[in-house]
């Protein structure tokens, strides 16, 4: 009788790529995959530190597991394994606590008898960012796949930014990526599957390159190239690294769709300058106003953090306004949220949490009323859908190429394919 394994990811596309790919080495290995919410034999929550909410969830989830099965092994990994092992280490019931330098490693550590969580995350802890740092030569490839219709292409890992909010750096490393050559070898690959589409992810893929002399714009340029794959969608990317070749070659390309995902994180300069983001609102308007007179029937999605130290009401109505005059189709909302080691920590004027409260509301409805103004001036216009295998109730949903959700009667002939709708 196989082993079963589960696995319960939270945070960004990246981690989904990566939990995707453990996952299929776990099947290469005899395992079956089963859900999280059923009895397993190996459970593994991959985590995130952006947020205090997700490593609350991180632990509910660790709860789940042992009431569905008390014998379990459990896995605890990725980017809050990385910053806090001891804290996660100390919760019982979990057996392997790993960083993202080793998750990859699991299937080895649950096949040594002798690996005991201790070992592991000892063993993490005094690595620290020595296991993640950014040499270009432990980039780890992943990818989604059999899991929806599009696949995850995680093409770059960690960020040199360090934002005075952001713990990402310390929990994913350095800046690093393979080589155009190789990731052209893993898309040619994919696109020998039935994938139609692919989402390129990374920490900060806009640099892309630094690590092995190339740049993002190659990457496209070369991946454009490939036969098999029809659509390829960008992840987040930096406003100040999204150049005017990069927007000229999206709008004319064969397979890069207009859907463009920007941080922004604050529309008001003083708390860009507090957050050391390095771009003013100017630039960020600027982009989308190029992308937009490029492609006008682009998406362009923004993360905003609301609440960060020194946000005064005049700020946020300020950036409230300017939020509300620029062409986007959807935000992102996050209070902001104190991480461990980072500089905003000991920032004055902190703001309370139901101010936080309000103001992210306040741009959630925002968001809704963009993303309906979206939808309505654009659904009607002809354009090409790639259908979801899922049936919703008797109806098939799918994505337009500018990411507008749309449904028709399910249809299972339509499934996985690109159509005129």
């Amino acid at each position: 009788m196989k082993k079963t394994v589960a696995f319960h990811t939270l945070g960004c596309k990246l981690n989904f790529a990566e939990s995707s790919d453990l996952g299929r080495k776990f099947v290469e290995n005899g395992y079956e995959l089963v859900d999280f919410k059923t009895v397993a034999d190996v459970y593994v929550i991959n985590t995130c530190t952006v947020t205090t909410l997700a490593e609350k969830k991180c632990r509910t989830a660790i709860r789940q597991a042992i009431r569905q099965n008390p014998n379990a092994k459990i896995a605890v990994v990725g980017c809050f394994s990385q910053v806090s092992p001891d804290e996660i280490a100390k919760i019982e019931g979990v057996n392997y606590v790993l960083g993202n330098a080793d998750k990859h490693r699991l299937l080895e550590y649950l096949n040594d008898d002798n690996t005991t969580q201790t070992d592991v995350s000892t063993s993490l802890n005094s690595r620290s960012l020595s296991g993640v740092e950014g040499n270009g030569t432990n980039f780890v490839v992943a990818y989604s796949a059999d899991d929806r219709t599009r696949t995850f292409l995680k093409i770059q890992d960690g960020c040199d930014y360090f934002c005075t909010y952001c713990a990402i750096p310390h929990a994913r490393g350095r800046n690093r990526n393979d080589s155009i050559a190789n990731t052209e070898k893993i898309v040619e690959k994919i696109a020998k599957s039935d994938t139609k589409e692919i989402v390129l992810t990374g920490v900060n893929i806009g640099e892309f390159g630094k690590s092995t002399n190339e740049t993002f714009f190659q990457l496209i340029q070369t991946l454009d190239q490939i036969q098999g794959i029809e659509r390829y969608r960008i992840s987040s990317i930096e406003p100040n690294l999204i150049s005017d070749e990069i927007i000229d070659f999206v709008t004319n390309s064969r397979a890069f769709l207009p859907h463009f995902h920007i941080p922004l994180q604050s529309g008001s300069n003083k708390i860009l300058q507090l957050m050391k983001r390095r771009y003013t609102r100017e630039l960020f308007a600027e982009r989308v106003q190029k992308i937009k007179t490029a492609m006008p029937h682009a998406f362009i999605a923004a993360d905003v953090i609301v609440g960060f130290p020194g946000e005064t009401d005049e700020d946020f109505e300020d950036m409230y306004q300017f939020i509300e005059s620029l062409p986007l189709a959807f935000l992102h909302v996050f209070p902001y949220s104190e991480r461990p080691n980072t500089p905003a920590i000991n920032l004055p004027e902190k703001v309370s949490a139901e101010v936080k409260k309000q103001r992210s509301e306040r741009l959630h409805e925002l968001s809704e009323k963009k993303h309906a103004d979206f939808c309505k001036n654009h659904r009607l216009n002809p354009s090409k859908v790639l259908w979801e295998a899922d049936n919703h109730d008797g109806w098939l949903y799918g994505f337009t190429e500018n990411y507008i959700r749309v449904r028709k009667p399910f249809d299972q002939s339509s499934v996985n394919k690109i159509e005129e709708f």
